[in-house]
């Protein structure tokens, strides 16, 4: 695979954009304050400046209606030089619908800092098809506003993978984890999230050390795109580190079959230098997913494939960030996992 494009690193002062690309719910009534918070943590604790592109806070009726405006904003805050990093609100379900009015040369020849996760899988994927390196990580509502306060563990890999371009290095397991899901009401804001020990990461097969290029995401979303202009080249795939999780849906354990069978079928894991799976959303069928996992990978004799699971990305909180197309380690002996690169300039 090419080297993907590296976006500046941010600095305190800079200007960045949030943007609604699928669900509009930030611009709500009843949600704003929620966008507002996430703002001003950004504003305050990251010493950034916030905007919002000229669709952000339309709602999530007019935004549904209305894909080409998102497509709109997205294009518009690439292609402003006073807008150094993105920022989606929010997933949602649809995203995919903004495809036919991206400009991917727009993306290509404006290289920035784009960070979100969940349904924006389909962004990211729209920039890996531009040759540019986004960030799967915490998002404004979902994440940055979270209850009290931004969970130390998601602010120091913010602050580590997005303003400093050294080696990001081994990432360690949160030490604990909530999946606990608080009504977004603005006189819950205070209540804090039960939180759980986390066991650290489990190596469900595989020894020594590996390395790779990580690609990957929402594995849901990312059924969306499969035979879309979208979906990656297959030398994309070679040596690849994938990381997958699965999202508040908490699909059952056959769907995981399915999809993991159908990257069997189209030679996308024999490609793979190792699979890393997030930690199932509220810890829901823990147990079930790992066996469904080995259980496809068993079909598949891709018995010396390196597995790891339970690891913090994704939709239970805190939360690392995975830089798309960066150079990652995954030593089975000591359970490690470490990514070798910067993910900025």
């Amino acid at each position: 695979m090419e080297q993907l494009l590296k976006p500046l690193k941010l600095k305190r002062g800079d200007t960045v954009a949030t943007v609604s690309l699928s669900w509009g719910g930030a611009g709500d009534r009843d949600i704003l304050w929620r966008y507002n918070v996430g703002k001003q943590r950004l504003e305050q604790q990251f010493g950034l400046k916030v905007i919002g592109m000229e669709n952000t806070l339309k709602g999530s009726e007019y935004l549904y209606h209305h894909p080409e405006k998102r497509a709109q904003d997205l294009m518009e805050a690439f292609l402003d030089p006073n807008i150094k990093a993105i920022f989606s609100c929010i997933g949602g379900e649809e995203s995919i619908r903004m495809l036919p009015y991206i400009d991917f040369e727009v993306i290509r020849n404006h290289p920035k800092i784009f960070i979100g996760y969940s349904d924006t899988t389909i962004t990211h994927l729209i920039c890996l098809k531009a040759g540019l390196s986004s960030f799967y990580g915490p998002s404004v509502l979902a994440e940055l506003a979270e209850n009290v306060k931004i969970f130390d563990y998601t602010a120091k890999w913010l602050q580590k993978v997005l303003f400093d371009n050294s080696p990001i290095g081994e990432i360690k397991p949160a030490a604990q984890w909530t999946g606990e899901r608080i009504e977004w009401l603005e006189e819950n804001a205070s209540l804090e999230k039960t939180m759980h020990e986390n066991q650290g990461y489990e190596i469900l097969q595989g020894s020594g050390k590996v390395t790779g290029h990580l690609i990957g995401g929402c594995i849901e979303v990312l059924e969306m795109a499969k035979g879309t202009s979208l979906w990656p080249d297959d030398e994309i795939f070679n040596d690849a580190v994938l990381f997958f999780e699965t999202s508040e849906e908490m699909a059952e354990p056959k769907y995981i079959e399915y999809w993991l069978r159908n990257y069997g079928s189209l030679g996308i894991l024999q490609k793979a230098k190792a699979l890393l799976f997030g930690k199932p959303y509220q810890g829901r069928y823990y147990e079930e997913y790992k066996n469904s996992i080995l259980k496809i990978i068993s079909e598949l004799q891709l018995f010396d494939l390196p597995v790891v699971y339970n690891m913090s990305y994704g939709h239970n909180e805190p939360m690392c960030i995975l830089p798309y197309g960066a150079f990652a380690e995954v030593d089975c002996g000591n359970r490690t996992f470490t990514i070798l690169e910067s993910g900025v300039i």
